[in-house]
This record gives C-alpha cells, sequence and structure tokens, in this order.
C-alpha cells in the first residue's frame, strides 16, 4: 500500500487527496494541517459564500487571468477546466451558479457546503486529518520520505505540499533544493490620501481605466473608492500583475484614473454640447454622466477649479478642458497599500521551471509534488486562485494514483 503525506489542510490538499483515493482505494493518505481548524481560507473566501471558480470555458482565455503561471497552466487546464470543476461538485450534490459577473458560487450562498462536501468525502474515503500537526522537516531516506512533526515522525512514500502561502513551508522546499522566488504582495487597495476621493467611502463606477504613470501597467472593471483609497477589480487586476513592479516601486507611484473609460476629447464633447443646451444650468448640481455620483462630481467640479454658483454658460474653455481632465486623466499619488488579510495572496512560491506541470511534481525529486499556492501561481481576483488549485490537484491526484514508488 503506497503511503501518501499531503502537508497544508487547504483547498488543493484536500481536492488533492480525495481525487487520488477515488482513483486508487488502496492508497494510505494523511493530511498534515498545521492548525486547529480546517479549511479556514475555504470559510473565509468568497466574503464567506467561496468564489469557487470563474465562469471562463476556454482555456487559453482562461489563462490570461494568471500573472504567474500563465505559460505553465495552458496544458493543465485542458485536462480539468471550469466545466470539470462543475461537475465535480454538482455530482457530490453542490449545484454552481454563475452571477452576472461570471464568477461562480455554491448555489446555497455560503462555503460551509464546500467544506462540508469535502468533509463528508474524507471521512468516505477514510483519509486521515491530523490538526496542530506543523512539519519542521522533510528529507529523504533511502526510497522513503521521513517528515517529521510537533507529534510524531511519519514515513510516506509520495508527498505533496500543498501548504499556500507559508514562509516555513518555502523553507522547508529548500532545504530539498527547490528554489523560491520571494513572495511580494499580489492583491491590495492603493493607499491614496487625496482630496477629491477623501470621505466618499463606498462610492463606485461601474468602468474605470486605472493606469500606473511611466510604466505599461492598465486595468479596466469596477473601481470603488474606501477607507484607504482605490480598490476595485480594476485596482485588484492591477496589483495583481504589476505585484513585483511595485514592490520594487515601495509601493510609492502615481495612479492615473480615468473614470468614465472613454477618450478625453470625447468627454469634452458631452460638456461642450451641455455648455450649448442647458446655458443656465447650474454645473454642480448634476452629473451629466451617469457612472459618476451626485458627490463625487461634485467634487471633479469643484478640482478644475469651477465655483458652486457657476452655470454651464459661465465655463470658460480652461475650466472644461480642467473637468473633462479630471474624468478622465486624473493623476493620485499612492503611497502604500493595504492587503485583504484573511485572503491574502502573494506573488512568489516554488520556481516553476522545477516542476513538471504534467503531474505537478518536482524535477528534482521523484515522488514530490506541489499544488496550490505554495507555487508562484497567481491570479487577479474572481475564482481563479481556486481554479488553479482544482487543476492542480486533480493532475497531482492521478499521478498520486499510479502504483509505483
Amino acid at each position: 500500500m503506497n503511503k501518501v503525506i499531503i502537508i497544508g489542510g487547504g483547498a488543493a490538499g484536500y481536492f488533492t487527496a480525495i481525487n487520488a483515493k477515488e482513483n486508487n482505494a488502496d492508497l494510505d493518505i494523511t493530511i498534515l494541517e498545521k492548525s486547529a481548524t480546517i479549511l479556514q481560507k475555504v470559510k473565509i473566501s468568497g466574503g464567506g459564500r467561496c468564489n469557487v471558480t470563474h465562469a471562463c470555458f476556454i482555456p487559453k482565455e482562461l489563462c490570461e487571468f494568471y500573472p504567474r503561471g500563465k505559460k505553465e497552466l495552458l496544458g493543465p487546464f485542458h485536462q480539468f477546466m471550469t466545466g470539470d470543476t462543475f461537475e465535480w461538485f454538482e455530482g457530490r450534490g453542490v449545484p454552481l451558479k454563475i452571477e452576472d459577473d461570471n464568477r461562480v458560487f455554491p448555489e446555497a450562498n455560503t462555503s460551509q457546503v464546500i467544506i462540508d462536501c469535502f468533509q463528508k468525502a474524507v471521512d468516505k474515503l477514510h483519509i486521515k486529518v491530523l490538526t496542530n500537526c506543523g512539519v519542521n522537516k522533510v528529507y529523504q531516506q533511502e526510497n522513503q520520505w521521513i517528515i517529521n512533526t510537533k507529534r510524531e515522525t511519519f514515513k510516506a512514500d509520495k508527498v505533496v505540499f500543498a501548504a499556500g502561502s507559508s514562509k516555513k513551508v518555502w523553507q522547508l522546499c529548500k532545504t530539498l533544493n527547490h528554489t523560491i522566488v520571494e513572495p511580494v504582495p499580489s492583491l491590495f487597495t492603493f493607499n491614496i490620501n487625496d482630496k477629491r476621493i477623501t470621505d466618499l467611502l463606498g462610492i463606485s463606477v461601474p468602468k474605470a481605466t486605472v493606469k500606473i504613470t511611466n510604466t505599461k501597467l492598465e486595468a479596466s472593471g469596477p473601481l470603488l473608492i474606501t477607507h484607504w483609497g482605490l480598490s476595485g477589480p480594476a485596482v485588484l487586476k492591477l496589483s495583481a500583475f504589476g505585484a513585483r513592479v511595485l514592490a520594487d516601486k515601495k509601493y510609492q507611484y502615481n495612479v492615473e484614473v480615468n473614470w468614465l473609460s472613454r477618450p478625453t476629447d470625447k468627454v469634452l464633447n458631452v460638456l461642450l454640447n451641455l455648455k450649448k443646451k442647458e446655458p443656465r444650468k447650474t454645473v454642480i448640481l448634476k452629473s451629466p454622466f451617469t457612472e459618476i455620483s451626485k458627490r463625487l462630481w461634485e467634487r471633479f467640479v469643484l478640482f478644475s477649479e469651477i465655483k458652486s454658483t457657476q452655470n454651464w454658460a459661465d465655463l470658460n474653455n480652461n475650466q472644461l478642458q480642467n473637468l473633462a481632465n479630471q474624468l478622465t486623466k486624473g493623476v493620485y499619488n499612492a503611497n502604500g497599500r493595504t492587503t485583504f488579510k484573511d485572503e491574502f495572496v502573494t506573488a512568489g512560491g516554488v520556481d516553476l521551471k522545477e516542476i513538471n506541470f504534467k503531474r505537478f511534481e518536482s524535477k528534482l525529486h521523484k515522488n514530490l509534488f506541489f499544488v496550490g499556492e505554495i507555487l508562484n501561481i497567481d491570479a487577479i481576483t474572481g475564482g481563479f486562485n481556486f481554479q488553479n488549485a482544482w487543476t492542480g490537484g486533480y493532475i497531482c491526484a492521478k499521478a498520486l494514483a499510479e502504483n509505483n514508488n
């Protein structure tokens, strides 16, 4: 009987264990979980609803959402894709639904159904889960793996690292001669202290274009004003793709925001037409753009050197140009970042060059595997990081199920 130790009790670890045991009932699988509780990241993900995957069903298109891992995941996605994720969960009594933004959640609207699904499968398949069992050392002795923990020492034929973004586990990987790409935060909000957006917490626009000045970094999508500055899908996407660049800048940079995702000249034309059609109306009272709320519009007007009492007819060309610029290319100084502490995602981990992605196995050591966020793979927000976990777990499980040592 082949013994398998899975280090890390997260989504990728459970998914790997369940699929491996279903492929080979003779496997003796133990999951070692450092904490006292299980699947906590699954529990809090997606605001407690678990954003299981994303409704993108073409492998090449799905890869575009991964700043790191895009090339390596193309082949794996042809083996286990979004549609397979739907089939896997729905076949185990967890129906999924696609929301308007293409994020996928359980129909039950709670992450607990995912946790219960995993727990039920683990119990049924007699997969052992040991909590409070942090790993201190992993090494090879003859043809076996030795895993030292706080509780006891284990022997295994195959080992899977599925511990996510754990500095301690990355250090263990280094002892096995694997290269670790140093981690930096991947999903974070931009800390901006600017009077144009101060006290406008919660105001959003449906589609903005955000750029980091003097770089090629640009992203579009919903934009949200927060306590700290700017967030929302547009900013989070930009933070993911720019993770390394922004870290090198020590999180001090300028952000150019087009709140309307429209060319400046077209916005200026709208303003010029308003001056002709509604000359006696007070500029500050109503935004001509439905995307821009009244309070945000007021800020842009005042910061364009337009008085609160001025009518459209009163505006000169400089004021109109200033207003168009505020709406389409306002520059904001970012100084620092705020991360989602519970849903922390990093760019970094085991170097992808050292992994055989046909098996998610180490190229340096036979029968040593890596799945999930321990690898230098990460994605933008929206269910993509979970899809990486399911795909890697499925492929790794097939390799584990093979009757060889």
